[in-house]
Order: structure tokens, then sequence, then C-alpha cells
């Protein structure tokens, strides 16, 4: 009658496939978040948080594998192991969240901060930081530090087309980059805290069923020793 319950054995198996899966998605969009910083010209490697989401999506990887194996073989240690590596993870995924959340509100100031530093006075700095930032431009439709007058000659890559949405009758684009920047590093902010919600709610699911399997197969070492 101790047999382990097969339903949780196998739920508990999918469970950590999921797992990996997602473990393999943190990473990959953490390392995206942190390449991007080419494509933008702007330092986004030293953006909070993303370096311990890279940790976070390893970890995940790694944990996965423990609980398929330790699942499929009915192993004690590799759960127990398990069990205390989601523990881990929740509390980092807490400290992320709270990280993220604190410093989306700081991301303004920072962008801000980054930007000035690295591009003020457009006009007056040498052509390969202007080629940085015209880049940001076209990706981000968007002129100027402040807007337009920060340049004593608008480049290409402030005007647009009027067929285009976001084009104004001067077919140059208004919105100033530092807003424009935040506002898509926000959006991304957003994206990774959406991810790591939905993972702390499959975590505390992994960590029940990982205990019940556990005690399960307690119970069944325990009949057949007696």
């Amino acid at each position: 009658t101790m047999a382990v319950n097969n339903c949780v054995k196998y739920l508990l198996f999918f469970f950590n496939l999921l797992f990996w899966i997602s473990g393999c998605i943190i990473l990959g969009v953490s390392i995206y978040v942190k390449v991007t910083k080419d494509t933008l010209g702007i330092p986004m490697d030293s953006l909070p948080g993303v370096d311990l989401m890279i940790a976070i999506g390893v970890i995940i990887m790694v944990l996965g594998f423990l609980g398929c194996c330790g699942a499929i073989r009915e192993s004690r240690c590799l759960l127990l192991l398990f069990f205390i590596g989601l523990l881990l993870i929740f509390i980092l995924l807490l400290a992320a969240g709270i990280v993220g959340a604190v410093g989306e509100s700081k991301v303004q100031e920072w962008v801000k901060d980054r930007l000035e530093e690295k591009f003020s006075p457009l006009s007056s700095k040498p052509e390969s930081v202007q080629q940085d930032f015209e880049k940001l431009q076209r990706e981000l439709k968007c002129c100027g530090l402040k807007g337009p007058s920060d340049w004593t000659k608008i480049p290409d890559s402030c005007r647009c087309n009027t067929t285009e949405p976001d084009c104004p009758s001067s077919k140059i684009y208004q919105s100033n980059c530092i807003d424009k920047t935040a506002e898509w590093m926000k959006s991304n902010l957003e994206v990774v805290l959406g991810v790591a919600f939905g993972i702390a709610i499959l975590l505390i699911f992994g960590m029940v069923m990982a205990m019940m399997l556990y005690c399960q197969i307690g119970r069944k070492d325990g009949a057949t020793t007696a």
C-alpha cells in the first residue's frame, strides 16, 4: 500500500521539464537584454538585476535536470537538493523582483545620467560617438537627448517619413531620446518582472510536489524495511 503515487511522480517530472525550459527562456532574455546594449549604444550591462537573472536562469536549468532525475529515480537525496534549490531561487527571485520594482522608479534618472555622460553635448562629440547616438535615434524613433535642438545640424536619423504613424508634419521626430530610452527599458523590466512572478508561482507548486514525493518515498522505504 505504501507505493509511490505515480501521478505525483510524473507530474513532478513534467513540472521539471517546464521548469528547465523556463530557465532557458530567462537565460535567453537576460543575455539578450545584456547584449542589446550594442544595438542601442547604451551600457545596458550595468542594468540592475540583469546579472542576477542570468544566474537564476542557469540555476533553474541545473535544478530542472536534478528534479527530473530525482522524480524518475525516486531519489530522496536528489529531491531534497531540488527542494532546497527551489527555496533558494524563490528567495533570489523575490530579491530580484524587489530590486527591479525599486529600480523602475529610478530608470529615468539612471538613463538621463548615462546618456548625458556619454553623449552630451551632442554636436561637439566625435564622429564615432555621434554615430552611436544616431543608431539609438533610428532604433527608438527619437531626436536629440532633450529634443532636436541638441543638434546644430539635424542628422538624417532624426528625419522621418510622413507615412509613419508617429512622424509629425515637420518630418523630424520630436520625442527626446532620454524619455524614449527610459520607456524602452521600463517595458523590458516589466516583461522580466512578469516572467519572474510566473516562475515564483511555479516554484511554490514544485516545492509542494517535491515534498509530497519525498515523504511518499520515505514511507515506502520505511514500509519495505519494516
